[in-house]
């Protein structure tokens, strides 16, 4: 496994000046934004001239980094032809970019349909009555998510995209590993997840016994934690629209690793990879409203360095 960053919060820095950092404090691979909700500050495609690239590609091996993924989170579904292009393009350059770098791995969204033909908005449905929700789901799934991420699947793989890690994430149609897998059975191996924990903590869900159902679907990993507030949960339940800085008020909250969860259930999550094979990425997303970028991104690093498994045990030695 390595230790990675998605630079997002650096944004304030440029590419080189977050490499050095981050190579600075023990950092061996990062996931760069292209589009879409993680922004393209550090890696336009637009910008990628073949010279360009080749300087990128210098400048991260003086500072003994490479590029893990390419994250273009969006929604390539979305009911409204504005939005919907826009992260549909973003995906595309993201995708012919992958090609230009030798990547094989993107991550992005598994995106949520609107609630009929001429809708304009997302509907996120998440229960099977009164039976026209169950009606509505059969449509998007049949008649938008499916065709859609056939035809992107194959756009992937004529470019040498092998791997498109969905990241789970509720109000996206693919939230958890059930609909991961679903999504998975009906277009092929090359649809993956990007699995964060931070998203499914709050559904109740194990994430290391989640990362074992998703055995050989699991293409990046986002090292991000969630703390679960139990008053205001036994209160309102884990359905939350309370904005995020509310902090105190909401049933939970994005942390930095080890805010939300000890070592010991980090080190069940990592030994979870371990044991199904995970050699990849372990990328560290900062959202935490209670850290500056720095802070939390340093906080995170520590956390992590003692907790990942650098080498794969050949053999039983002792038996």
């Amino acid at each position: 496994m390595k230790l990675g960053v998605l630079t997002v919060p650096l944004y304030d820095m440029t590419l080189e000046e977050a490499a050095k950092y981050l190579s600075g404090l023990g950092v061996e691979t990062l996931e760069l934004g292209t589009g879409g909700s993680p922004g393209n500050k550090h890696m336009n495609p637009d910008e990628m001239t073949d010279e360009k690239i080749a300087e990128v590609k210098e400048m991260l091996t003086k500072y003994n980094l490479d590029i893990a993924v390419f994250s273009c989170h969006g929604n390539p579904v979305h009911p409204d032809p504005a939005v919907r292009d826009k992260d549909r393009s973003d995906f595309e350059k993201t995708v012919l970019l992958a090609e230009k770098f030798g990547i094989d791995t993107i991550v992005t969204f598994g995106g949520c349909p609107g609630d009929g033909k001429g809708g304009l908005v997302p509907n996120w449905v998440t229960c099977t009555w009164p039976k026209y929700y169950s009606e509505l789901l059969k449509w998007q799934w049949e008649e938008v998510l499916i065709p859609y991420w056939k035809e992107a699947v194959a756009f992937a793989n004529a470019h040498g995209v092998k791997k498109i890690a969905l990241e789970m994430h509720p109000g996206f149609a693919i939230y958890n590993p059930t609909t991961l897998l679903r999504l998975r059975e009906a277009v092929g191996e090359t649809i993956g997840a990007n699995f964060d924990p931070s998203h499914l903590f709050w559904q109740g869900i194990n994430p290391a016994d989640a990362i074992k159902e998703l055995k050989g679907a699991i293409y990046h990993f986002h090292a991000k934690d969630t703390k679960i507030d139990q008053r205001n949960t036994a209160i309102s339940g884990v359905l939350e629209t309370r904005g995020y800085a509310s902090v105190a008020e909401r049933a939970w909250a994005f942390r930095t690793v080890g805010y939300g969860h000890d070592a010991l259930v980090w080190k069940e999550i990592i030994s979870a990879l371990a044991v199904i094979g995970y050699t990849g990425a372990v990328s560290i997303e900062h959202e935490d409203a209670l850290m500056t970028p720095k802070e939390g991104l340093e906080k995170a690093i520590e956390f992590l360095k003692p907790l990942l498994i650098k080498e794969k045990s050949s053999k039983i030695w002792w038996a």
